[in-house]
């Protein structure tokens, strides 16, 4: 929501989410609660794009000027042909969720895809003091979300065992060797739900990659009802942000594990995004501040 003293002219500098659909995201109240803090003449919309108009929609942002973007469902793998270059870590998860716009030397505009995902959600682990360097783990699920997850785990911790769990197996061993090139020491392990309670019972991390737990549609959902496989051993991180307390955090919490929730990687991957089409710090508190007037429960 903008503020009545917002101004927009024609310096206005404009950034976009890309999204079918896009009316449930809260980026635009993140970014534009950041650019009212800093007093930046920008302001933060939310289209939707069909997904057989993303190529055109792209060719708006050239054309129109745009700060940059936010990609989401369905368009995170499907833009990547339509972008100038994309980073290292995006092509590793194989999705964009961010396109910049940069100035090449000869000071033409080139667009930019990046994965912010990424960064965001390690933040939050790098908060916890846990040592989680080669301890086993272990990821609900096998879409995008997971791919970010399973990448920063092989690439920042080298867990002695990473299990993918997920209903549809076959996504997960898809998963397993599109990042088989970051798994050097052979951890990756795929299984069913059915299959994975010893796994879950003797993992350091468990992170929910699934909807599962979101609401309105799954809330009161989690990835893992038996709670009795829970304990003080665990780090338990639910990539789910409404609520913000989901099911399946207070239950892990309720048997001694250490909870995070996943706010804090939307905050945080939206900050990365932010510093790369501005220069400055998300202003978090003022974010944060205009995230729980949404009431998210």
């Amino acid at each position: 929501m903008l503020s009545p003293t917002v101004t927009i002219d024609a310096s206005t500098r404009l950034v976009t989410l890309l999204g079918h659909p896009v009316e449930h995201s809260l980026s635009p109240r993140i970014h534009n609660a950041a650019f009212r803090a800093h007093e930046a003449n920008a302001v933060y919309v939310a289209t939707p794009v069909p997904p057989e108009e993303i190529e055109r929609a792209v060719d708006g942002l050239r054309a129109l000027g745009f700060l940059g973007a936010n990609v989401t469902v369905p368009h995170k793998e499907a833009v990547q042909p339509f972008l100038d270059t994309v980073t290292e870590r995006a092509d590793a998860v194989g999705a964009v969720n961010t396109i910049v716009r940069d100035k090449t030397e000869s000071g033409a505009d080139r667009l930019r895809g990046d994965n912010t995902d990424v960064e965001g959600f390690l933040a939050p682990l790098d908060e916890e003091e846990a040592d989680l360097d080669g301890a086993p783990m272990l990821v609900f699920g096998a879409g995008g979300a997971a791919r970010a997850a399973v990448y920063v785990l092989l690439t920042e911790y080298a867990p002695e065992r990473l299990t993918i769990v997920a209903r549809r197996p076959e996504q997960a061993e898809l998963l397993a060797g599109d990042l088989a090139d970051y798994d050097s020491t052979g951890a990756l392990e795929v299984s069913s739900f059915e299959g994975a309670t010893l796994s879950v019972q003797s993992s350091r991390l468990l992170v929910n990659a699934t909807p599962l737990g979101m609401a309105p549609d799954r809330h009161g959902q989690t990835p893992w009802p038996n709670a009795e496989d829970f304990g003080p051993g665990h780090v338990v991180y639910d990539l789910v942000y409404t609520p913000e307390r989901t099911r399946f955090l207070r239950e892990a919490e309720a048997q001694g594990a250490a909870p995070i929730g996943g706010l804090d990687m939307l905050v945080e991957q939206a900050a990365a995004a932010y510093r790369q089409w501005t220069g400055r710090e998300l202003p978090r508190t003022a974010v944060y501040d205009a995230l729980r007037e949404t009431e998210l429960s």
